[in-house]
């Protein structure tokens, strides 16, 4: 007898049927949720610059660009103006301490010097006529002097001669009165004399003490117009090289105060460097620094800060601390590491054209497979002109791309190939 075979609901291919597709969209949406979406660039290794992050001894120093000058340059003034008359020593050429460059001639200046002559021979013959007159009015009162004693002697005589007649009533009184007002009066003649003669000399004192200030300043104001006229004689105040001459040719005008050269001291040599405005807080005296010459590392100090700022720099002078170079000329260039604080201990990166796309803020860091890079946040520091110093986001030992990111666009993820 025949059994009813019951059809099963779950069959085999069925249950294929309905399962490999819905592990395919399981897979799909796995995929969408715990799959790593991030944009993915294929690069090739041999076209970056991978660099190990390092723990190491971090000095922080900018690069700036010096030019070499002498150690002391001392500039050359007109002190009066004047037409160039001679020319004794060319720019370029070396001169010792008060060797004449040139010369100058100045008209005014040599007719003002006889004005003044002229006025001091004034105020001396002013002067000489004065003393002259005193010696005069003197011996005029010693005259006087002596015919007023002849006079009071002699009414003296009579006044006592006429009192011991008048005791004896020999002669009158009223002759007697008369001699005795000869006598007082010749004596008041005197006294007034005197006097006068003591207010002209004051006068006179007064009048040859003001003609003597006066020839004194006359006398001042000659030398000084003769010492401008030995200005007009330019000297080397020191020895060294006359780099510079302004008045190249004779006849040639030179006004009051202009610069007529410069004289470079030859006994050594400094270094002036141009600074970016943004380090003007930080940079002081005796901060150190060093440049390759020769093959050799010289080492710098800052002695001299220029605050003033052009263009977005300001200037320093530095000088050398130990040796200098031996064969080092003026107007050199060089490129100095100036150091901007103390030797420390910290995690490093190499620079690298990153830094120009991220801005110190993220990097490529290389997985430890080494097949991949990703995009990490990370926080730079202080930088010199090797390294950058890490503040976060790297640890020492792990990699990351350093060179330029232009060609990565918007990728996250780097597959190294």
């Amino acid at each position: 007898m025949d059994r009813v075979i019951e059809k099963k609901t779950w069959a085999p291919k069925r249950i294929a049927l309905f399962a490999i597709p819905s592990f395919f969209v399981l897979l799909v949406l796995y995929s969408l949720i715990f799959g790593n979406h991030d944009t993915k660039l294929n690069v090739q290794k041999e076209r970056i610059i991978v660099s190990a992050v390092e723990r190491s001894e971090f000095q922080e120093f900018i690069p700036v660009t010096g030019t070499v000058i002498p150690i002391q340059t001392v500039y050359i003034d007109a002190l009066e103006g004047g037409r160039v008359e001679e020319i004794f020593v060319e720019a370029g050429n070396l001169v010792n301490a008060n060797d004449t460059i040139l010369r100058l001639e100045n008209t005014n200046l040599l007719l003002d010097i006889s004005r003044q002559q002229a006025a001091m021979l004034d105020q001396k013959n002013s002067l000489r006529n004065t003393q002259l007159q005193m010696e005069k009015q003197k011996l005029e009162l010693y005259n006087k002097l002596a015919d007023l004693d002849y006079q009071i002697n002699r009414t003296r005589r009579i006044y006592e001669q006429n009192e011991t007649l008048l005791e004896n009533k020999i002669i009158s009184r009223q002759e007697y009165e008369e001699s005795k007002d000869d006598y007082e009066y010749n004596l008041r003649k005197r006294e007034l004399a005197i006097l006068t003669a003591k207010q002209d000399s004051i006068m006179m004192a007064i009048q040859v003490d003001q003609l003597a200030q006066s020839l004194k300043r006359v006398e001042e104001n000659l030398r000084i117009a003769k010492k401008r006229l030995e200005n007009l004689t330019i000297i080397a105040p020191v020895g060294g090289q006359l780099t510079s001459l302004n008045a190249e040719y004779v006849g040639e005008i030179t006004s009051a105060g202009e610069r007529i050269g410069q004289i470079d001291i030859l006994d050594g040599f400094k270094i002036r460097a141009g600074i970016d405005e943004h380090y003007l807080a930080r940079i002081v005296t005796d901060l150190k620094g060093e440049f390759d010459f020769g093959g050799e590392t010289f080492r710098l100090a800052i002695v001299k800060i220029f605050p003033e700022i052009v263009n977005g720099r300001f200037n320093v002078d530095l000088e050398f601390v130990d040796a200098m170079p031996t064969d080092i000329r003026r107007g050199q260039t060089v490129h100095i590491r100036l150091e901007l604080g103390d030797l420390s201990e910290a995690i490093t990166l190499a620079r690298g054209g990153f830094y120009q796309k991220t801005g110190g803020q993220w990097a490529f860091v290389v997985d430890p497979s080494g097949e991949f890079a990703t995009k990490r946040e990370i926080r730079l520091g202080r930088k010199n002109t090797d390294v950058f110093e890490v503040l976060a986001g790297l640890e020492p030992g792990e990699h990351v791309v350093t060179s330029s990111y232009d060609t990565f666009g918007d990728a996250e993820r780097l597959i190294l190939k």
